[in-house]
């Protein structure tokens, strides 16, 4: 009876191993770590807003050198930042963030976390920070975090005031703070319990800091040296830190792997002041605890790891398992077990994978997959059973050392299977700053585990262990040898328009183009195609039949339907239904090199622009800047677009033997957004593009910031760029010369035109100007000074230059109709 008692508690603890596509052992080095984090008991929560906030030398400090288990909680996903790398922008710049900092925590080792929040973007204050963000919601998702990783030390980047630099890195102080106070509340989301604990931390701590010319440090603030050098990883903390900091691409956020020891100091908030250390008054060993016996094993354990042959620490670790598992605390029991469990199968040298060689899958499929295993250890791994999905099969096979064993099945994916999404992108936000997340419990991770997974039972000496593998693509890339990434789950049918925007002027036809992914060898009959605005059908048709393959469908829809429409921006939704199935989704698919293939699915909808737009420009050059919509935007508006090189400033010897370059063919050129910051020849171009303003050409230069400038000046006569910004999308905008003709030509500009506009007015105004520009807007934030740096226009030469730091990358994306014509204004401004 005690022997089964036993068994079955094994049975309830087994680890779950589902943070990655294989099971691969770690290095001999960070083996050593993990035993050396196992034993310690303190842990330690990081908490600000966005990625790469996070103070990554000291989180690589406290992992590396404190051996601390360590967390960051990043509010956000970072959602309203800016992209260096593409065009993607919200929902799919957080995906693309969060992945950025799932690679960060690779290197630093520490654990990644997040609430519902949503990044709208900059704001200057809690207030207005609070105006978007339901506060009690975000304070009960830090709470839940607390409680779920359970931290003995809370540190928070910002303080909740001005010096934070943002209203987000304000807030995260706010909640921090809040948060604390609830966490150990039974009274305080009472629901939550049901699956954690309340949980008390003993402190929270501001990193004080010194950002530029704001310097929060004190000589009386509790101090700490970190960046000590670790001969295990090869270099010191602060060099780790750059390098894990560096991964941040598409915020171009690449950072010095600086070496050497620097001090980090410290602000006490609440809970109980620190005097010596970070953890004064924390029970930070297994005998304090009252488990000297755990931390005797352990010692023995550390002192004859053998880094050459780590198999040999198996024998003690499975006797320690033993130990742990007798633990009363189960909290600490279950989290403690986790990390033994990683231990001995690294020592084990395990690897496990379940792979196939199709990147996509529908629900109800069958493919072919391997299962791939392999041990390094002489005590024997055995493999008892494996259960394939819904399949279970016994084995009872011992896995010789280094031999690789490879199992083939046939699994078919289960009818009901959900599509491969982030779990916070699969229902629409509960607001625009919150998102909707379908079960709470999820809160708080930076991605769900994969549902299709194949469950192995495997035995290493008398204990019993569970690994988790998701099915999995994999492929030889040529470049970059094996890939191995998630098995995708599509639908059966995708729709998605070939256009991101249409643009349709009054009393003119909607031509349109609807694409047909098919993903499914399926039969799809009596099926026919909607195209709706309002829950009212404008047009779509009967479909015959489809062969299984992609195909595109013209349609037309009349004025006279669209005529009724009084909005000048409409947004269309298409969908297909075919034997009483509705399909209306289409895939977005992210692809980065140093990033895995992300997916989520969004409505099969299109922004048509309405109205009365006009162009007079028929050629425009662009220098490409960081990845924005705006070359793609006007050639919808039937203006062609040629990304500039090289040779189109230096161009081809003349018959007088004279360079002619090809510029004077535009009828304007535009800079991309940051274009100073990213593209490294501007230097050696803007000589030519003065000369192109000064011979009559229109130069609409886009806004830039002060970091990593390519060149000084900007413009043919003087200006500096601050950080001065319009955050308010809804901000008054007057007018200083009403009858300039930026604001006339070919589209007569109103305040009409400013309504609509999504996160921002704009960022980077300049603060000072030669008299030579003229500024044509004046606006500002609530209680703030009127900035009249949003455009600035000058006359050189027979020709004309714009500067406009305006966020038209945000609202042409959007289809702001007001947005296109004054951006059409400024590019047609050599036509009036």
């Amino acid at each position: 009876m005690f022997k089964k008692v036993i068994v079955a508690l094994i049975l309830v603890f087994f680890t779950d191993f589902c943070s990655a596509q294989q099971v691969r052992p770690s290095k001999s080095s960070e083996i050593y770590r993990e035993l050396k984090t196992l034993k310690q008991l303190p842990k330690v929560l990081y908490i600000a807003a966005h990625p790469d906030d996070e103070n990554t030398g000291l989180l690589s400090w406290l992992i590396n050198d404190q051996n601390v288990e360590t967390g960051y909680l990043s509010l956000t996903r970072g959602d309203g930042g800016q992209n260096l790398l593409g065009t993607e922008q919200g929902a799919a710049l957080g995906l693309i963030r969060t992945h950025e900092l799932l690679e960060a925590r690779k290197l630093d080792g520490a654990q990644q976390f997040f609430t519902r929040a949503i990044d709208f973007g900059f704001s200057k204050n809690t207030t207005d920070t609070f105006k978007q963000w339901d506060e009690n919601s975000i304070i009960a998702d830090v709470v839940w975090v607390i409680r779920k990783f359970r931290p003995n030390v809370i540190i928070c980047r910002f303080p909740p005031n001005a010096a934070a630099g943002h209203g987000q890195h304000a807030a995260s102080a706010v909640v921090a703070e809040k948060a604390f106070k609830l966490a150990g509340d039974k009274t305080a989301f009472p629901n939550q319990l049901k699956y954690v604990n309340a949980w008390q931390p003993k402190r929270v701590l501001w990193n004080t800091f010194r950002f530029g010319a704001v310097n929060t440090t004190a000589e009386n603030q509790l101090k700490v040296t970190v960046g000590q050098y670790d001969a295990q990883l090869g270099m010191g903390y602060g060099e780790l830190a750059g390098l894990s900091r560096s991964l941040h691409k598409s915020q171009g956020a690449g950072t010095q792997s600086v070496a050497g020891i620097k001090t980090e100091y410290f602000s006490h908030v609440i809970g109980e002041p620190a005097k010596a250390t970070l953890f004064d008054g924390v029970t930070k060993t297994w005998t304090s605890q009252g488990s000297a016996d755990i931390d005797q094993s352990l010692d023995k354990i550390i002192s004859a790891f053998n880094f050459n042959n780590p198999d040999l620490s198996l024998p003690a670790l499975l006797v320690l398992r033993k130990k742990v598992m007798a633990l009363q605390d189960a909290d600490l029991k279950k989290d403690k077990i986790k990390a033994l469990d990683n231990i001995i199968l690294s020592c084990a040298g395990f690897m496990g994978e379940v792979v196939t060689n199709q990147a996509e899958a529908v629900a109800g499929d069958s493919h072919n997959f391997k299962l791939n295993l392999i041990s390094r250890a002489e005590n024997p791994v055995v493999l008892e059973n494996v259960k394939w999905l819904n399949q279970s099969e016994n084995f009872s096979r011992k896995l010789s050392k280094d031999s690789l064993i490879t199992i083939q099945h046939e699994i078919q994916i289960p009818a009901d299977a959900g599509l491969t999404e982030p779990y916070w992108l699969a229902k629409s936000p509960t607001n625009t700053a919150t998102f909707s997340v379908p079960n709470d419990t999820l809160i708080g991770l930076p991605e769900a585990e994969s549902p299709l997974n194949v469950l192995l039972s495997l035995k290493i000496g008398s204990e019993k262990f569970q690994v988790k593998l998701p099915l999995s693509f994999k492929k030889l890339d040529p470049v970059r040898g094996d890939v191995v990434e998630a098995l995708r789950i599509v639908p059966a049918l995708e729709l998605k328009f070939t256009q991101q925007l249409y643009l349709v002027k009054e009393n003119e036809d909607l031509h349109l183009s609807l694409n047909f992914k098919v993903n499914s060898n399926k039969q799809f009959s009596n099926s026919k195609v909607n195209l709706m605005y309002n829950g009212e059908r404008l047009g779509g048709g009967d479909l015959k039949s489809i062969n299984g393959k992609d195909f595109t469908i013209d349609y037309v829809i009349p004025k006279t339907k669209l005529v009724s429409i009084k909005s000048n921006q409409l947004q269309l939704d298409a969908n297909f239904v075919a034997d009483g199935v509705t399909y209306n989704k289409k895939q977005v698919l992210i692809q980065y090199p140093h990033l895995p293939s992300l997916q989520y699915f969004a409505p099969a909808t299109v922004t048509v622009m309405k109205g009365d737009i006009q162009s007079k420009v028929k050629k425009v050059g662009y220098v490409q800047g960081a990845g924005d919509f705006i070359p793609e935007f006007l050639r919808i508006a039937g203006i062609q677009v040629d990304v500039l090189k090289d040779e189109d400033f230096y161009g081809n010897l003349d018959e007088s033997g004279g360079s002619q370059n090809k510029l004077s063919q535009y009828d304007a050129i535009v800079l991309g957004v940051r274009a100073n910051n990213t593209e490294k020849k501007l230097g050696r171009w803007m000589p030519f593009l003065w000369s192109y303003v000064k011979a009559g050409g229109n130069l609409v230069m886009q806004y830039n910031t002060n970091q990593d400038t390519t060149v000084d000046q900007l413009g043919m006569y003087n200006f500096s760029i601050a950080n001065k910004r319009v955050t308010e999308e809804n901000a008054e905008v007057t007018f200083l010369n009403p009858n300039h003709k930026l604001l006339n030509f070919p589209n007569k500009i109103t305040t009409d035109d400013f309504k609509g506009w999504v996160q921002e007015r704009g960022a980077y105004f300049p603060e000072k100007w030669d008299a030579a520009y003229e500024p044509l807007f004046e606006m500002h934030d609530t209680g703030e000074e009127p900035l009249q740096g949003s455009t600035l226009y000058a006359k050189y030469g027979k020709g004309n230059f714009i500067y406009t730091p305006l966020a038209f990358f945000r609202q042409l994306p959007a289809g702001n109709v007001g947005a296109a014509r004054l951006f059409l204004n400024f590019l047609s401004a050599q036509k009036n």
